[in-house]
This record gives structure tokens, C-alpha cells and sequence, in this order.
């Protein structure tokens, strides 16, 4: 038995053998050197096998409405998703046209006189109307007024998975025929379909359509989305049109001013942010003031004819985070402007980024309500001993106030300070009584000690009197933070800085829109921000708050996955009407189209596209951007080295 059951198992290797050779011999040279990456095997899809394999499956259309409205016949072909959409357009000469016409009207008029003779009154009105239209085309042909076509579209859909395929298929099916136009699938000639609609104008299903010259015009797919405004700076070229983009930042059209960057690394996020703010600079007048986390906008500055700041521990630029100031709003019930002082809102400021500087880089939990209880308290007690309260006149020293041509002026005083802060921290401590505040007391004087000048603290530069005040109508203001230590003093430099911008520069425009300035505040490298609860609670009431200001905040980041697991980070997003997406890495990719609802398309573009590429979306409204700046703005936004360095070589010579 074993004997014979070796010989039956030696037979079928035998057979094996020979079939593969005759499988051989079926093909040829070229199919075994590089076998095909597609299977057409199936009847009703192909299989693409490749690193990820996909499903593909191609249609024609079979039906089209009587009459259709420009745009709308193809929309929902074009924009569904992961598509191909191929049209060949063969034009029908005059000769034909006129023969085909002629047979159509005798067929129809002969129609119409079987009906006539029948008493059948509708079907003899509408083949009446239908001679009648036949015959105006043939004039119109033959007067050169028109023509007529012959097409054939084709589509190739693609999926992932067959399952996501058919689903696909049906709905694709549903969304075309809403416009009564009716898709069938190349069934049994799928493989002929796809090379059909390859760009190699080689038409292999043939089911055409006749078109006029107004019907044709409709097929072709000049719906792109348009983005730009009628009055703005040119931000780009649309890609898809070639026609150019104008972004107005403070166009009434916006629900709020405030626009995000996200893009990787390389992809030419500041070079768009320079570029925009340069142009806005000088055509519109916008003041910028930037701050800059990478040292990248100094040279822009320069170029603009602002102004540079640079904070860092060897600098004698002192920031005081207890700087306060009046602002003018508008009272609910007069409609009048009146000055007031909010000490509330600049407590709870003051008392997060004291919180932040308390928790440390390493973010400690022993920081609680009791902690932040002691340091608001503390801070409130500041203001209150200066007298400070939401009158403007208690910022300035009571004095006999003396009149100097014309102009009365008045002296200001000086503001509580994170040294003054923490002797009354000492003090409470001493007189505490409480013994559930002992730790959080002594908590405090241990850890707060580096940021006091007195003790020669490391990160004492937000300990003094403000050394700087920031210049009305300046062009643009550069904050650089870049030589701070980047793991937490550059986040809470972010912090105090921006909570210093909202009082010295936000603050200070009226919330009147006509007689406010338009003021832009770009956060660079914003994901620095995100593991300080604080420090995002403030970007995202700034994001809300800076409209009614007539600012815009501009949040710069190449890591949207920092704001995708941070859902209190999202507020930020969704507070900025204007949205700009370079090239993104395939790993960023999947939650910023989770996020901001990205077609198939879109996603594949920005994996794909070259630097200086983008999708900008402002409101509902999306296009394929291309920033080009001018060579002499390439002198100051450009941030390659290599490229600056041999700039530089160039101009020497």
C-alpha cells in the first residue's frame, strides 16, 4: 500500500510539472520578466496588488437627463472620492451631422402622423416639439452656429477593501442618479475599462452619447472651488484654475479672523506666514507681531522696518507678567466707549501662568485647587495693595496732575512683580496657621525661587518692572524666545508672553471696528504649548476673544496629532475660520481628515504635494494653493541655511 500510494503522489508532482510548463509556454517574455500588478481574473472589479492591495471597478454612463444646468450634470462624479473620470470627446463633422439630423426629423414626423391618425394628441404634441427642436439644431449646424459630439465617460473607483468598494459602488450610484444620470458597471470587461481610463487615449468600451456644442460644455469639470476675497494681498495661485488667490484675513465675510497652519516639517510654513505678512504689511496696513519660537522672523522684521525683542537669560529685556491695562469697550446700554480696568480677568491670568511656572517641567501633581486658592489670593492681595481696581485712574499715582502744553500727564505706577508676589507668599507662610496649607506653602517657596531676581534664579527674566513696551503703529514686533531652553522655559515664556500680548497689544484696540487696527499675533511652533492645561486654556480664550478686538490670531504647528489627543486643544480649530494644509506626513494625515472632514482626494494630495503646495480653506469654501513668493521676498523669508548661505555667496560676487 505505501508503495503504490508513493507512486500516485510521484505521478501528480509528474503532472504538476508538466502543467506548469505548459502555463509557461503561455506566456510571454514580457509577462514572465514583469508579471502584471493587477488582476482582472474577476468579472465586476480588478484587484491592484501592490504594498497595500486595492479593488477597483469601472463604469460608463448610460443615461443622461433631457436637459441639465451647468454645473451640475458630472459634480458628484468628479468630487466623490477616490475616482478617475475619463471623457473622450470625438467632434461629428457637419456632413454626418446633417444626414443623422434629417433621418431623426422623418423618423419623428412620420411618428407624429401614425399619433395624428390614432387621435393621440399628447404623443402627437410632443413629437411636434420634438421636430420642431431637431429641426433648430440642423439650422444651427448648418449655419455654424453649433456642432455636434460624440462622448464616452468613463470612471475607475477605488477601495480598500471589497467591501468598502461596493458600498461605495452603491452610493456613487444614488449620488448620480439624484441628477438622472444613470452609471452601469463594465461588466466582463472591467480590464478593458480600466486601460480606458488610463492617460493613454485609448478607448476601449465605446458607449457614446451625442452632444451639441451647449450640452458638451457641460461635462467639463470648471466647478474647482474658488477661495479669495475682492479686496486682500495675493496669497497664491489656484493650481486648478491658474487664476489668483486674494486673502483678505479681516473680510466681513469671515465669522472670525483667526486661521491655522499645520504642515510638516520642510513644507514651508513660515515662508507662507512671511509671505503673508510682508504683503499685508504693506498693501493693507496690517500690524504683525510674531512670537517667534525658532528665531526664523528676526530678518522679516528688519525688512519691514520693525522692531526685534529678544528674551533670553543673558538679555536685560525684563517681561512682567502682573502688567495691566485699561481697555475701551462698549457699554450694552448706552452703545457709548468707556474705560474700565478688568483686575478679575488679570488675576486668573496671572494666577495660570503662575500655576504653570509652580507645576514645572515635570507637570507635578502635587499642584492642586488648594495651591492655585493661595496663589490667587496672593496675586488679588498684589493689585489690592497698589490699589488697583477696575477704575482707570487707580493705575495712576494720585497727584496734583500739572497741564504741559496742552497735554496733561499723568504718572503710572509701578505694577506688583513675581519678587513682590513671592515675599508675600513668605509672609502668608509665616503667619499660617492652617495646617493644610503648610505643604502648599512651602511647595511653593521652594520651587518659585528660580523665577525671583533676588535669589539669582535661572529663570528670573519675568521678575522686574517690563524693560519694554511694546510701539503703537510699529509694522511688525518680533518676540524671539529661541534661546530659552526649549523643553518647558520656551512653552512658558509662550504663556506669559501671550497673556502680556493680550494686555499690551490686543487689549489697546477698541473694540469700535472702525476705529480699531487691524492686528494680526502669530504663534509659532504652538505645540510647545500643549501638555500646560494653563497655557491651552489661555490660547483658547484668546482664540474666542480676539475678533471682538478686530485681531487675528495665527496658530502655527507642524504636529496636529499634539492637538488631536487633546480635544480641549481642538477649541482653537474651531475658532479659526481660515485654514491652511501643506505637505503632511502619512502618519498626520488620518486625523486631520477625521478632523476636518478631508475628501480621499484632498488627503492623497497633501501626502503627495511639493513644497509651497497647500489646501486653504476659508468657511465652506476649499482650493489647491501654490505659494509663490517674488525673488526679493525670498531674501527674507526663505529659512533653508544651505539656500541663504549661498544667497549670500551670490550677492558678494
Amino acid at each position: 500500500m505505501g508503495k503504490k500510494r508513493q507512486e500516485q503522489e510521484n505521478l501528480k508532482e509528474i503532472e504538476q510539472l508538466e502543467d506548469n510548463k505548459f502555463q509557461l509556454k503561455k506566456k510571454t517574455i514580457k509577462e514572465l520578466i514583469a508579471p502584471a500588478g493587477i488582476d482582472a481574473t474577476n468579472i465586476d472589479h480588478l484587484e491592484i496588488i501592490s504594498n497595500v492591495k486595492r479593488y477597483a471597478r469601472t463604469f460608463f454612463v448610460s443615461e443622461l437627463p433631457r436637459m441639465c444646468t451647468f454645473p451640475e450634470l458630472f459634480r458628484d462624479l468628479y468630487f466623490f472620492g477616490d475616482i478617475n473620470t475619463s471623457i473622450y470627446i470625438n467632434p461629428i463633422s457637419e456632413a454626418r451631422s446633417q444626414s443623422e439630423l434629417n433621418r431623426v426629423i422623418n423618423e419623428i414626423e412620420t411618428e407624429r402622423i401614425v399619433a395624428a391618425d390614432r387621435g393621440n394628441i399628447n404623443r402627437e404634441s410632443d413629437l411636434t416639439q420634438k421636430r420642431l427642436e431637431t429641426e433648430q439644431l440642423r439650422d444651427e449646424i448648418a449655419a455654424g452656429f453649433n456642432k455636434l459630439f460624440e462622448a464616452s465617460i468613463v470612471s475607475t473607483l477605488f477601495a480598500y477593501s471589497l467591501e468598502d468598494l461596493n458600498k461605495f459602488t452603491n452610493l456613487l450610484s444614488t449620488e448620480m442618479s439624484k441628477s438622472l444620470v444613470g452609471i452601469k458597471s463594465a461588466w466582463a470587461i472591467q480590464e478593458d475599462g480600466f486601460k480606458s481610463n488610463l492617460p493613454l487615449f485609448e478607448n476601449k468600451i465605446n458607449k457614446d452619447h451625442v452632444f451639441d456644442r451647449r450640452s458638451m460644455a457641460t461635462v467639463f469639470p470648471f466647478t474647482t472651488s474658488e477661495v479669495g476675497h475682492p479686496t486682500g494681498v495675493p496669497l497664491g495661485f489656484n493650481k486648478q484654475t491658474g487664476t489668483p488667490i486674494l486673502f483678505d484675513n479681516f473680510h466681513s465675510s469671515l465669522t472670525n479672523y483667526n486661521m491655522v497652519i499645520f504642515a510638516k516639517s520642510g513644507a514651508g510654513k513660515s515662508v507662507t506666514m512671511k509671505t503673508l505678512i510682508s504683503r499685508s504689511s504693506v498693501l493693507m496696513g496690517i500690524e504683525n507681531l510674531a512670537l517667534d519660537a525658532e528665531g526664523e522672523y528676526t530678518i522679516v522684521a528688519e525688512s519691514l522696518g520693525g522692531i526685534n525683542v529678544v528674551l533670553s537669560p543673558n538679555s536685560k529685556t525684563i517681561i512682567n507678567l502682573f502688567d495691566v491695562e485699561m481697555e475701551t469697550i462698549k457699554d450694552e446700554i448706552t452703545g457709548r466707549n468707556r474705560a474700565v480696568v478688568n483686575v478679575e480677568n488679570k488675576v486668573e491670568d496671572v494666577t495660570q501662568a503662575l500655576l504653570t511656572m509652580a507645576r514645572g517641567s515635570t507637570r507635578s501633581q502635587d499642584v492642586n485647587e488648594l495651591t492655585k486658592q493661595i496663589i490667587a489670593e496672593s496675586v488679588a492681595e498684589e493689585y489690592a495693595a497698589l490699589g488697583i481696581n477696575n477704575d482707570p485712574n487707580s493705575l495712576y499715582i494720585q497727584s496734583d496732575n500739572f497741564n504741559n502744553q496742552d497735554r496733561l500727564y499723568r504718572k503710572k505706577k509701578l505694577m506688583p512683580t513675581i519678587g513682590s508676589w513671592y515675599k508675600r507668599i513668605e509672609k502668608k507662610a509665616a503667619e499660617n496657621k492652617n495646617a493644610d496649607y503648610n505643604f502648599h506653602y512651602s511647595y511653593l517657596l521652594k520651587v518659585m525661587k528660580q523665577y525671583i531676581r533676588e535669589y539669582d534664579g535661572q529663570m528670573a527674566y519675568f521678575d522686574g518692572q517690563s524693560t519694554f513696551e511694546l510701539l503703537e503703529s510699529s509694522p511688525f514686533i518680533n518676540l524671539d524666545i529661541s534661546q530659552l531652553e526649549e523643553r518647558f522655559a520656551r512653552p512658558l515664556a509662550q504663556q506669559i508672553l501671550l497673556s502680556w500680548i493680550w494686555e499690551k497689544y490686543v487689549k489697546k484696540n477698541s473694540e469700535d471696528r472702525k476705529k480699531a487696527t487691524k492686528k494680526r499675533v502669530i504663534v509659532d511652533e504652538a505645540w510647545m504649548l500643549l501638555p500646560y492645561p494653563e497655557a491651552v486654556d489661555f490660547l483658547n480664550t484668546m482664540a474666542r476673544r480676539a475678533r471682538k478686538r478686530n485681531v487675528s490670531l495665527a496658530i502655527i504647528s507642524q504636529r496636529f496629532q499634539d492637538f488631536y489627543e487633546k480635544p480641549e486643544a481642538q477649541a482653537v480649530l474651531t475658532s479659526s475660520d481660515t485654514k491652511l494644509f501643506l505637505a503632511q506626513d502619512k502618519s498626520e494625515i488620518q486625523y486631520l481628515k477625521e478632523v476636518f472632514k478631508l475628501s480621499e482626494g484632498e488627503s492623497n494630495f497633501l501626502v503627495t504635494c511639493s513644497k509651497g503646495e497647500g489646501l486653504l480653506k476659508v468657511g465652506g469654501d476649499s482650493a489647491i494653493l501654490k505659494i509663490t513668493p517674488t525673488q526679493k521676498e525670498f531674501e527674507f523669508v526663505e529659512t533653508n541655511l544651505n539656500k541663504l548661505a549661498k544667497m549670500r555667496k551670490y550677492k558678494e560676487n
